[in-house]
Order: C-alpha cells, then structure tokens, then sequence
C-alpha cells in the first residue's frame, strides 16, 4: 500500500500530483480520515493540479458538486457525511457520475464502500503528531 507524508502545507500540490501519477487512469477516489483530516483540502489540491478553474468547496448541503476543467470533462466532488441511508444515494443516481469514466472525489465514503466500483482509490488520511498528515492508500 502506498503512503504519502505531506507534513507542510506547500507540499500538499506535489503530493496530489504524485497521487494522480500513481494511479493514472483511475477515476474513483474515495477519502477516508476523521473531521478536520484535510479530506477537502487534499481534493482541492487534486482539482488544482487537473487545472479545475471553478470553486471547488465541499458539498457537505448538496452531496455533488460538478466542476470544470480544460483537459477533463466533469469533475465530480461528493460529500457523504449526512447521508444516513443507502437509499439516499440510489436516488440520486450515484452509478451515473461514478461508472461516467470523469474524476470523482467521495468524501466520507463509509457508508458507500458496497457500492464503490472495484477499481476505486481508497485514501485515509492520518493526522500525526505535529500536524503531519499520513495517505495510505489501496
């Protein structure tokens, strides 16, 4: 399993750009790691380095968030932390956006693990001692 150590903030774009470079042409990401992890903060990184030209936030009201990039269709950013059932994502379609072939980036995925595609990136972020965040991914 691969580990990424970002222990300062200037290096959090030379290691999302190592993470697409590892696992190029995978599509589905999926972020694990406690509140205050640096889940949306990594994703942002990542959409800078696909040269995202819109606000990338987190969808934590809407669950998607859709952005746009020069060389990529769709970029899609997902939020799962109040979904409570199963349920909620069937309905909205979720085999539409993650088996689309565009980039998506799941936060809070625990939920959804089931029913992520079977090549999906798994990443869990770790926060140190020091403020050191620790991705290791499967």
């Amino acid at each position: 399993m691969p580990r990424i150590k970002i222990d300062n903030i200037k290096v959090i774009d030379f290691a999302a750009a190592e993470l697409l470079k590892e696992f190029e042409g995978q599509k589905v990401f999926a972020f694990f790691g406690e509140m205050g992890a640096g889940k949306t903060t990594f994703i942002q990184a990542l959409c800078r380095k696909l040269d995202v030209t819109d606000v990338v936030n987190s969808p934590t009201f809407t669950i998607v968030n859709e952005y746009h990039a020069e060389n990529y269709n769709s970029i899609y950013h997902f939020d799962f932390f109040r979904i409570k059932k199963i349920e909620e994502v069937f309905d909205f379609g979720y085999e539409d956006y993650f088996y689309s072939g565009n980039y998506c980036f799941i936060e809070w995925p625990e939920l959804i693990v089931n029913i992520l595609p079977d090549n999906a990136v798994l990443v869990k972020i770790t926060i140190e001692h020091g403020g050191t965040r620790i991705l290791e991914i499967e």
